[in-house]
């Protein structure tokens, strides 16, 4: 997810490759992205004054994994950083914040993996000593990969259940989709084109009309009819309350992650 915020701030030109500057432990991966990012700085640990800016706070994007999020926030505040925007799931900003030391403004974003293709999904929480400014800052970096809602810390849970976990749910739907495909006789390239193109098509509907899901469903859904019969099927195994359960279920374990 870091490397897709990257390549999403230099598409977008909200930076230019001398002002945005990596940090990646492993060597391996320090390597690719420096090939994948000419003119990008990379090195293995934060260095004093890396970040500084004449004009602005010093910001750095937190994309690690949960257990060491505690930890590189406290190398970056002894190196200067002065704003935090966290992709780390479940640490909530008051930890972070007594990490980095002081009153540091940390904004949490929680985005989805359709960010890496700059379609992504993203709620950001402002922490407590995070400005409108910040909050600012943080939208335009999680801009550059897709949409962007500003919602308290506490629904960040549901939105992680929601949209967090959401991509899982449509490609096991699309998984079904395809094999369903295969059992009535197409071939699963077939198959999988008619599905990906389906979904596609759907979303774009879905968005651009604006229209309720419920109301386009009933557009397709002529009475007795062959959608009628599928619609039928899937309700009467309870598909609807299935997914509904599913958001329940993701969005109390992102609650006990933190706990």
């Amino acid at each position: 997810m870091g490397g897709a915020l990257v390549g999403g701030l230099l598409a977008s030109g909200f930076a230019t490759p001398d002002q945005i500057a990596v940090v990646e432990p492993m060597a391996e991966r320090r390597a690719e992205l420096a090939l994948e990012f000419p003119g990008v700085a990379t090195h293995d640990v934060p260095v004093a004054g890396l970040l500084a800016e004449s004009d602005r706070p010093a910001g750095a994007v937190l994309a690690v994994k949960p257990d060491a999020a505690e930890g590189a926030c406290r190398v970056l505040g002894a190196v200067g950083v002065t704003r935090v925007l966290s992709i780390v799931a479940g640490i909530p900003c008051q930890r972070l914040e007594a990490a980095l030391g002081g009153q540091p403004p940390v904004v949490r974003a929680m985005p989805n993996t359709p960010a890496l293709v700059g379609a992504g999904a993203t709620a950001i929480s402002g922490g407590s000593f995070a400005t409108s400014g910040d909050l600012d800052w943080a939208e335009k970096i999680m801009a550059a990969v897709g949409s962007v809602v500003r919602l308290p810390e506490r629904l960040l849970d549901p939105v992680t259940g929601l949209s967090g976990s959401g991509p899982a749910y449509f490609f096991l739907v699309a998984e079904a989709m395809i094999e369903a495909g295969v059992q009535m006789g197409l071939t699963r390239d077939v198959s999988r084109g008619l599905v990906v193109d389906t979904m596609l098509g759907s979303a774009k509907l879905l968005a651009e009309t604006g229209q309720e899901p419920a109301d386009l469903r009933a557009m397709v859904t002529s009475p007795a009819g062959t959608t009628a019969a599928g619609i039928r099927a899937l309700e009467s195994r309870a598909v609807r309350s299935a997914f509904m359960e599913a958001v329940a279920a993701a969005t109390e374990r992102s609650r006990a992650l933190i706990r």
